[in-house]
């Protein structure tokens, strides 16, 4: 029987929910939110941060959950026993900003912001407590082109990062036409504010759960497949046949539609009436339906959205880790929000903004890009050899970086064997070596690692490997930053 180790220290274990990130996903990450960056800064929009903890009192109603203070969100007490939440999006900090800082900014104000945000939710597969955003929001008009811009932006977004038109799309509604279905089925007032935002929610929910679901979730509830009961909107069966109707496409609005239509009503057409206008500007500026298209499903969960709302979503297919064939689904989205600074200020402050969700596209243009990445993102990886040359092998390392290539010696303590598996672990483009004998021809072998794991899959046997030595050549020792620059350069081709 094994005896307990009495001095043993706290469980090494990640609270559920949150995720470590490597090296080489981090990189990853950078290059994916630099291209984000350029392409809102050729909008116009300029950089600004928040700190990542508020005031409660500063997200108010607009909380992703009900009536708690630390319900959906992360919230504690500072000393004078005032609540402070870590922010659950961007918007809620940019609404507390422009209201504190209204009277210096121009109007309209137009910024982005990149970071981390949580969530106090019960996490899932592929949901997370933490992640991290990457908004655009224009504030202070309430001109339909900047709404129209925000799709565009969005769409520019999808391509700079290599995805074609038809693995995307930007889809557009009006949360005016979900207001103005709820005021037909009688779901309008104060009173039904509530109901009205698990409405909201609910069909937020359809592309995820499917119609049988959401028609739970509209009713009594449901019960997902962990056993837990989620409360419905207690809507009745010819309540939720009309909200689903809508919002699936299954009725018209105009005359000579077939079918059954829409009873309209003034916030109907004034819904439609935006997403006229924004369809006319989004085409005459040469984006098609294939980039930007009016999709009735599009709602968005939090009950601030007052107008628009925008969801990018990517439609080509992947295959998951057990080999099944998925779709990502939304990878962003946003929307118009006209009373979210008003808030602070008393007067109406009109603002659109538009949302990426940074883990889950990276996620996505993984598997987009996974047959395209040969290069290898660690560093070049110098080998000892002989203890006794270590100033040497540092020197080679120094020189590397001093031209403006990552580069490291190994310094453990184990054989070449080991130090060509510790650079592969590394994930180096190559290894130098100098042994004696190059070192006695005032030479250097270098090993290009990727070109060496192709080879390797054509090898045979131990005695070829030997024989072939693949991938790897020998170099006067004063040619070792050119060589290596010309190794690097060929694996970025």
């Amino acid at each position: 029987m094994a005896k307990s180790n009495k001095n043993a220290g706290p469980e090494a274990r990640l609270p559920k929910g949150f995720q470590d990130t490597p090296a080489e996903d981090i990189r990853a990450t950078a290059r994916m939110l630099a291209t984000i960056r350029d392409t809102y800064e050729r909008y116009g929009f300029e950089p600004l941060e928040t700190p990542a903890i508020e005031y409660t009192d500063a997200l108010g109603k607009f909380l992703p959950d009900q009536e708690r203070p630390n319900a959906g969100v992360f919230s504690f007490q500072d000393e004078d026993e005032q609540w402070l939440s870590l922010r659950y999006d961007l918007t809620a900090p940019l609404a507390r900003y422009v209201a504190e800082n209204f009277e210096r900014l121009p109007k309209p104000f137009r910024r982005y912001a990149v970071g981390p945000v949580w969530r106090n939710e019960k996490p899932g597969p592929g949901r997370f407590r933490q992640f991290m955003q990457f908004d655009a929001d224009t504030v202070g008009t309430d001109n339909i082109a900047a709404d129209a811009e925000i799709c565009m932006l969005a769409a520019d977004t999808m391509e700079a990062l290599g995805i074609k038109p038809g693995d995307y799309v930007i889809k557009v509604n009006d949360r005016k036409i979900l207001d103005g279905v709820l005021e037909t089925i009688e779901l309008a007032g104060e009173d039904n504010a509530n109901r009205r935002l698990t409405v909201l929610r609910a069909v937020d929910k359809l592309d995820r759960l499917g119609e049988a679901a959401v028609r739970d979730l509209l009713g009594r509830g449901r019960i997902d497949d962990s056993g837990d009961f989620t409360q419905g909107a207690g809507l009745s069966g010819e309540q939720s046949d009309y909200v689903l109707a809508v919002v699936t496409g299954a009725l018209g609005r105009r005359e000579g539609d077939a079918g059954p239509r829409l009873r309209l009503n003034a916030t109907l057409a004034a819904g439609f009436e935006e997403l006229d206008a924004i369809e006319k500007l989004v085409r005459a500026s040469g984006f098609g339906e294939e980039r930007i298209r009016i999709d009735p499903s599009v709602v968005r969960g939090l009950e601030y959205y007052t107008g628009p709302v925008f969801e990018a979503e990517l439609s080509f297919p992947v295959k998951n880790e057990d080999g099944q064939v998925v779709r990502f689904g939304s990878v962003g989205g946003g929307g118009r929000y006209d009373g979210l600074v008003e808030r602070f200020l008393g007067s109406k402050v009109p603002a659109t903004g538009f949302s990426i969700g940074v883990s889950r596209l990276q996620t996505a243009l993984a598997a987009l890009n996974r047959d395209k990445r040969a290069a290898a993102d660690g560093p070049v990886v110098v080998l000892v050899m002989d203890k006794a040359e270590l100033p040497r092998y540092q020197r080679m390392a120094q020189s590397l970086r001093q031209a403006g290539i990552r580069a490291e010696i190994y310094l453990g303590s184990a054989g070449m064997k080991a130090q060509m598996k510790y650079a592969d672990k590394r994930g180096a483009p190559c290894v130098v070596i100098q042994g004696s004998n190059e070192r006695a021809k005032g030479e250097i072998e270098i090993k290009d690692l990727v070109a060496g794991a192709k080879a390797a899959a054509t090898i045979k046997d131990a005695k070829e490997w030997r024989s072939s030595r693949p991938a790897q050549f020998s170099i006067p020792e004063a040619n070792l930053i050119a060589a290596v620059r010309d190794l690097l350069a060929r694996q970025e081709d």
